[in-house]
């Protein structure tokens, strides 16, 4: 909390000290938890895939066309610092947002995290980070596919949104805003990969889905 004293519904003195305090601690685990708990379902997928043979991560590599690529590398630096961002402004208490939107961010985070592990599960085998070079996935359209196109994006936004929302400065507002950018720009990469791979079928399903959230019958453009 950066050492202020917080006065909440008129307290003041040590009652305002002892609930700045307990605030404090609580967007800090809050915090952790919502990461710890994102990133667990991530490795824990990874680590379940590789011991079948599956790789997992395949973000940048030879083989693809140089845009594809470099979209990738660049995405891979994104979410990678935007997470030692996080981790910094958690334990340095960087925030200027009122409680209330702290709150409001520990619910964003959490709903992030069960909507990524949906889609991973959803996902089985066919769940890739970034697009393959060879593999051969099963089109998935199913579960919390018929909501979304992309709910293990829309995990990762809503993840960095709620962090942000309970530890918002400046230096975190960037990284964030860069690693959401990133993201974007590789689902439109994978569209035109899917496209190319499921052809109409994709394209039926993506005139029901919308990008991120929703059904459309016009879908999203």
């Amino acid at each position: 909390m950066n050492g202020e004293i917080l006065v909440i519904g008129g307290a003041d003195g040590p009652t305002a000290v002892f609930l700045a305090g307990t605030l404090g601690s609580l967007f800090f685990c809050a915090a952790l938890v919502i990461l710890a708990v994102f990133y667990g379902i991530y490795f824990a997928k990874k680590i379940a895939q590789r011991r079948r043979g599956i790789q997992t991560t395949q973000l940048g590599g030879h083989g693809k066309e140089r845009s594809v690529r470099w979209t990738e590398y660049i995405l891979s630096a994104a979410t990678g610092l935007v997470v030692v961002v996080e981790l910094i402004s958690i334990f340095q208490g960087w925030n200027i947002m009122p409680w209330p939107v702290r709150i409001a961010g520990i619910l964003c985070g959490g709903v992030g995290d069960l909507v990524f592990l949906a889609a991973v599960r959803t996902m089985k085998d066919s769940w890739r980070a970034g697009i393959p070079k060879s593999d051969e996935t099963r089109f998935v359209s199913e579960g919390i596919y018929q909501y979304s196109r992309n709910p293990a994006f829309l995990g990762f936004d809503l993840v960095y949104l709620g962090i942000l929302m309970m530890y918002f400065n400046g230096v975190l507002l960037l990284f964030t805003m860069w690693a959401v950018v990133m993201l974007h720009l590789q689902i439109l990469q994978e569209e035109r990969y899917l496209k190319r791979v499921f052809g109409d079928v994709y394209l039926a399903y993506k005139s029901r889905t919308r990008r991120y959230l929703g059904r459309s019958h016009a879908g999203d453009r």
